[in-house]
């Protein structure tokens, strides 16, 4: 018996818009859509692990896993609703990870569905979740206001300029022209004058900096080695993991100008791998806006603080680049689907290890770095994974 965690299978529905879907119609697509494209039997899980099902509604449900044991029709040792925000996803497999390697389950399912609020009291109600009821929510924030401060602060201390936050948005969308089901490909390429010409939505953020709503899902199947290797014969191995929260809201964050939670969680999964960032072949990272990829480049070690922007205008991140980042187009050109929108990154991170990425695919990508936060930036999640043990 083989206890090494392992991601055995990954899917996720094409992003779009499901007018007509309830959560739950999404969360059906998307497991209907994991047992289509895999060989695998409901009856192979024994875990289950979901977020609360409409975070916009007036009362979230916070029972979702068990609606869904119904569905897939099978018992649970371990199964739970968790949420934390873009994060939720990358814990989950931490749990599941943790939880076969004590041999408390053999394969955990991690999956997520989500839309986004259609009122504005759907709006008002997600802002509530995340702004400080005391010295943020009286004064009316909305979350590129907010991200844009962290922007703002990092472009006055480091220097960096609206036109290498453009980088990344143009980086983003040159790889979603790669990808069948990224939103964003039937607009074609972009240029940095393009998205620098886009309507301004919050300074220094432009239309073409923000990622694209959308409403979609994905799951993964994380594995003991042995029913991973069953199910697929190159998973991808979870070689390390981290997580550090680092504050709940941004008024109380303990700097404006880098990602201490990044940082931290980083290191871990780092040290857990025993590798340093010179050894990861391909990088996914939460890209709500064209300044996070920038931060969490710098934070999660790939370059010096301060150097992010440079990095990304040198053409290291696009198509061809050394460093090839967020190869499905991101949150910014795949699209952001909502309460699931952390699941994209670890599902393209799965597939380029497992080699099954098509035209976007990068030759020998061993290892891959999967970041993603939640909130405003105060919960983090690192993995990284491996086609080897």
């Amino acid at each position: 018996m083989d206890n090494s965690p392992a991601i055995a299978a990954a899917f996720e529905m094409r992003p779009g818009r499901y007018p007509e879907h309830s959560t739950l119609d999404l969360y059906r697509e998307v497991l209907l859509g994991l047992f289509a494209a895999w060989s695998m039997d409901p009856a192979d899980i024994d875990g289950l692990l979901v977020p609360p099902g409409d975070m916009a509604a007036e009362r979230p449900d916070i029972l979702m896993h068990e609606k869904l044991l119904d569905e897939l029709g099978i018992r649970s040792a371990l199964s739970e609703t968790l949420f934390a925000g873009g994060a939720s996803y990358g814990l989950m497999i931490q749990r599941a990870a943790l939880a076969i390697a004590a041999g408390r389950a053999r394969a955990v399912l991690c999956v997520g569905a989500g839309k986004f609020p259609k009122s504005d009291a759907g709006v008002r109600r997600s802002m509530a979740k995340i702004f400080h009821p005391e010295f943020e929510l009286p004064y009316g924030p909305t979350i590129p206001a907010m991200y844009g401060l962290i922007a703002t602060r990092h472009m006055a201390v480091y220097g960096t300029t609206p036109e290498q936050l453009a980088a990344v948005a143009v980086a983003a969308r040159q790889w979603a022209l790669l990808h069948p089901d990224a939103y964003m490909r039937k607009r074609g390429a972009i240029s940095v004058q393009a998205v620098l010409d886009s309507p301004l939505i919050a300074s220094p953020f432009h239309l073409l900096d923000c990622s694209v709503p959308v409403e979609g899902g994905g799951a993964v199947l994380v594995a003991s080695g042995d029913v991973a290797r069953r199910i697929n014969p190159q998973p991808a191995y979870i070689r390390g993991m981290g997580e550090c929260h680092s504050h709940g809201f941004q008024s109380q964050a303990p700097t404006f100008d880098g990602s201490v939670g990044a940082r931290e969680a980083g290191r871990q999964a780092f040290r857990m791998a025993r590798i340093g960032p010179e050894t990861i072949d391909v990088v996914q990272i939460y890209d709500a806006f064209t300044m996070m990829p920038i931060v969490c480049l710098e934070e999660l070690g790939f370059c010096a603080r301060g150097r992010g922007g440079e990095l990304v205008a040198s053409g290291a991140t696009s198509p061809g680049g050394e460093l090839p980042m967020n190869t499905y187009g991101g949150l910014l050109s795949f699209g952001h689907v909502g309460d699931a929108s952390g699941m994209s990154m670890i599902v393209e991170g799965c597939l380029q290890v497992m080699g099954r990425a098509g035209e976007r695919q990068i030759a020998d990508a061993g290892t891959a770095l999967v970041h993603s936060y939640g909130g405003m930036q105060t919960d983090h999640s690192t993995l990284i994974l491996s086609r080897e043990v």
